[in-house]
Formats: structure tokens, C-alpha cells, sequence
């Protein structure tokens, strides 16, 4: 599936490194968590894997390998044949990722006008399938909507169907609920699994906040100063964290009573 070797990135504007030599492997239908607080190098991880890391301002070595293919160091056309066909990615905030002049099912179904030669009747057939596999209510009609038209959670369910509905390898989601409220936030994560258990979609889950990671993720790794410093399945992770930063993620984390665990 997808394999990280010795990535080093380094901004030219930068004295340090942004990611110091990780190396990380997701497997078939795993759902793995990169997280770690701001400026720890999880996000640049995500932006080399997605192919949106700026090359002219920026020194990068190593190899990202999806299915044998080379994402780090392919040109820009060759990335465009394997990103939403083979990656699908869902970022942050649906309101910045979804075009406000185009309607929902146009979104959704750009991928499929790319990647396949199927008809303008068939592609909607597999938009609205999309739709009801992310539990979007009245299909139909969010079709025909734009994106200012609906709830976040509504637009973030959207853009996840966007992102499986050519079936990709592997999802890669970038803080996909952290402009969620709590309630909205929980149903998604909800669908996130679902998804990989009935389509067998690998993930990648970048985020801070441990408590999502904990809910979502079978494997964690926990990313600082631009190095992997623990790794392991999220059970043995969260029981028996081995490295002081960890230990103080975990800790960070809210209870129910709205204390600090610790």
C-alpha cells in the first residue's frame, strides 16, 4: 500500500529541517493516525504524499511509494493520474475545499469526468451512490445544491464522498473534522470507519488531537520536531505510552467531566 522511506523536507527559508528522515507504512485496509501539535511536520508529511508540496521552495529526499508507485520525486502529470483515482484526500475545511460556483453533484463527480470514460448517466448513477454511502439525506437534491447551501458536516460529507467515490486505495484526511462541532465531529469519524470497513479504504488520519485518533485509528505514530518518536497499535500506544511526549498527548486529552486525564 503506501510506504514512507527516510523522508527529509526542508524549507529553503528554513535552518531546520520540517521532516527529519521518517519512514511509515499503511497497509491494506489499515487506518493509521500521524499526529502531533502544530509545527511537528505532520502536515508537510501530508502535503508530500498529496503531491502539493511546493518543489521550488523546498529541498526534499527519500521515497513515497503508493502501490510501487513513486509520489515524491514523479512529475506533475504522472501525479495527476494517480491523485483521485488512487488518493483520495478530504482537508479541513469543506467551505475551502468545495468550489462555490459549481454544484455539489459536479464536485463530486470531477473525478469520474477525469479518470473514467463512463457516461453522464452512469457518473451520477455513481455520484449519487456516493452520496447515500456517506449518509447524505435526499440525495437528489443536494445534487443540485451549492456549497453554501448546506451544514459543514452536510458540505464535509460531501467532499468525503468526493474523495471515495472512484474508490481509491487509500484516503488521505488531513484534520478532516476539526471545523466540526462536537456532535457533527463524532457522526463523521462514525462514517469514516464505516467506510473502511465496507470499502476496505486505507487511511491516513493527520491530526493534534489524540482523542479523535484514539476513537478512529488502529496504529499510531506520534510525530515532533519532524521525527516519528513512537509508533505502535493504538491500543499498546494509549496503555503503555513509551515517550514522554506522548505520555503528555495522552494526559491532554478531556474527559467526560471536562477534566484533563493525568
Amino acid at each position: 500500500m503506501l510506504e514512507i522511506k527516510d523522508l527529509h523536507v526542508k524549507f529553503n527559508d528554513s535552518s531546520r529541517e520540517a521532516v527529519g528522515g521518517i519512514s511509515l507504512k499503511i497497509n491494506d485496509g489499515e487506518i493509521v493516525g500521524l499526529v502531533g501539535e502544530s509545527g511537528s511536520g505532520k502536515t508537510v508529511t501530508a502535503m508530500s504524499i498529496a503531491g502539493l508540496l511546493p518543489r521550488k521552495r523546498c529541498t526534499y529526499t527519500g521515497d513515497i511509494l503508493l502501490n510501487g508507485n513513486d509520489l515524491l520525486h514523479a512529475q506533475r502529470s504522472e501525479l495527476r493520474k494517480l491523485h483521485g483515482k488512487d488518493i483520495g484526500v478530504v482537508f479541513q475545511d469543506p467551505m475551502d475545499s468545495a468550489d462555490p460556483l459549481m454544484k455539489i453533484g459536479r464536485q463530486i463527480g470531477e473525478v469520474l469526468e477525469i479518470h473514467t470514460n463512463l457516461s453522464a448517466s452512469e457518473r451520477k448513477e455513481k455520484v449519487l451512490k456516493a452520496m447515500s454511502e456517506v449518509d447524505l439525506q435526499d440525495p437528489e437534491k443536494i445534487y443540485n445544491s451549492y456549497p453554501h447551501e448546506l451544514s459543514g458536516g452536510m458540505l464535509q460529507r460531501a467532499m468525503i464522498a468526493a474523495a471515495i467515490v472512484i474508490e481509491p486505495n487509500l484516503l488521505l484526511l488531513d484534520e478532516p473534522t476539526t471545523a466540526l462541532d462536537v456532535t457533527t465531529q463524532a457522526q463523521i469519524l462514525s462514517l469514516l470507519s464505516r467506510l473502511n470497513k465496507d470499502l476496505g479504504i486505507s487511511m491516513l488520519l493527520i491530526s493534534h488531537n489524540m482523542g479523535v485518533v484514539r476513537q478512529l485509528c488502529t496504529r499510531i505514530a506520534v510525530m515532533r520536531r519532524g521525527l516519528i518518536v513512537e509508533e505502535g497499535p493504538a491500543l499498546e500506544v494509549f496503555n503503555n505510552p513509551q515517550h514522554p511526549y506522548t505520555q503528555h498527548l495522552i494526559q491532554a486529552i478531556p474527559t467526560r467531566e471536562g477534566r484533563k486525564n493525568g
